[in-house]
């Protein structure tokens, strides 16, 4: 058998590969355990889509066609592996149950089909190929795939968007949390969704049938991008994120150390307790939590004996900001403090960051600027201290 190693096989043969070994990786992998299993998963089915790709372009099908209908194709599954993986990347909580088990019912009829004309003879595969697949259930599976991969894809930008302002009401450092490389692949799926949808029109409506051809180019570009960056993710232990039903009427709840003074805990949320005010206001003021860089919702919740829901709803209507915004501006203001002092003179402008409650250089940079509209090194410090802000 000749294979013509031609820049598209190798690319092919490349990135499976690599797909292979990222997803080795990731399910070995010590942290972020459940979502990086059904990462490694996707990898493989995506992995095992692009073989029939390489086996066409690199002419195994027409040398030996005995390959085809080979039970390589689980392209049903993609839509419900990001899903999930997005799932449990969010919520380290997360646990696959059997109530789940329905969003992979297409894909075992998918494999059983395969795996069920793999048993059968050539010349059988061959008239089925010519009167069944081409003609109907190729139609069904490629159209099925494709609405399944965007209804599965509007769920987890639908849910990723929930998440990043769940981030910003529970978290004072979200650098590592924001997912922002996880949202830039959701929107290349969606490109290759499009593309999909292109060959349809001209498959079924122009009869052109393997021509204009790129989906396996792009699914490779995804499936390349997918192996780099999601062994690079962070640990995502600190976060257990659930979207609540869109139904449920929210109220406030007391922590069994409820400040004195503090009303009743049923209060709506709409409405601002002024002793849980005082509290939140005298822990980020007086004690300074915001110089914890990791200062969580549920630390300063936990530090001023208030319901975590209740310090969440007390920030976001009273102080009209987020936890996030609120906890970062207390930091800027510290830092614009410090370089108007003597602190000036002995630490640089990154030791001033850190001391004040950051813990990465490109967080404090965009903050910075975010609330004073410079960036660190432009903003004005003390007559003769300029050459101590080195970073």
């Amino acid at each position: 058998m000749q294979i013509p190693f031609t820049p598209l096989v190798l690319g092919l043969l490349a990135v499976v590969a690599q797909a292979l070994l990222a997803a080795g990786l990731l399910a070995a992998a010590p942290t972020n355990r459940a979502s990086n299993r059904f990462l490694a998963l996707l990898m493989l089915s995506i992995a095992l889509w692009l073989l029939d790709g390489f086996f066409r372009v690199g002419t195994i099908y027409s040398q030996n066609p005995d390959w085809y209908f080979a039970p390589i194709y689980y392209s049903f599954a993609f839509g419900p592996l990001l899903y999930f993986y997005v799932r449990s990347l969010v919520n380290h909580d997360f646990r696959f149950q059997s109530r789940h088990l329905w969003h992979f019912g297409p894909v075992l009829a998918q494999a059983a089909l395969y795996w069920w004309l793999r048993g059968q003879d050539y010349e059988y595969r061959n008239w089925f190929w010519q009167h069944v697949h081409r003609p109907y259930t190729y139609r069904l599976e490629f159209i099925g795939t494709w609405i399944s991969l965007l209804l599965y894809l509007g769920l987890c930008l639908r849910r990723l968007r929930v998440y990043r302002r769940w981030l910003a009401d529970n978290f004072s450092e979200t650098s590592q949390l924001r997912l922002q490389w996880l949202r830039v692949l959701l929107v290349l799926v969606g490109v290759v969704g499009l593309q999909w949808l292109g060959e349809l029109v001209m498959r079924e409506f122009l009869g052109l049938y393997y021509q204009y051809d790129y989906s396996t180019e792009l699914l490779g570009v995804v499936l390349f991008l997918v192996g780099v960056v999601g062994l690079r993710q962070a640990d995502m232990q600190a976060v257990s994120f659930e979207p609540e039903p869109e139904t449920e009427q929210p109220t406030l709840t007391a922590g069994p150390r409820i400040a004195p003074g503090v009303s009743n805990p049923d209060t709506p949320l709409t409405t601002v307790d002024a002793a849980a005010l005082a509290c939140i206001r005298q822990a980020l003021e007086q004690e300074r939590l915001y110089l914890n860089p990791t200062l969580t919702l549920t630390e300063l919740a936990q530090h001023t004996g208030l319901a975590p829901r209740l310090v969440s709803s007390t920030i976001r209507h009273g102080l009209g900001q987020s936890f996030n915004e609120v906890v970062n501006q207390y930091r800027v203001e510290e830092v614009k403090r410090r370089l108007a002092g003597p602190d000036v003179h002995r630490l640089t402008l990154l030791g001033i960051a850190f001391e004040s409650g950051f813990n990465s250089k490109t967080t404090f940079n965009r903050i910075f600027k975010q609330y004073t509209g410079v960036a660190p090194r432009d903003f004005p410090a003390q007559p003769g201290a300029v050459a101590n802000q080195g970073e």
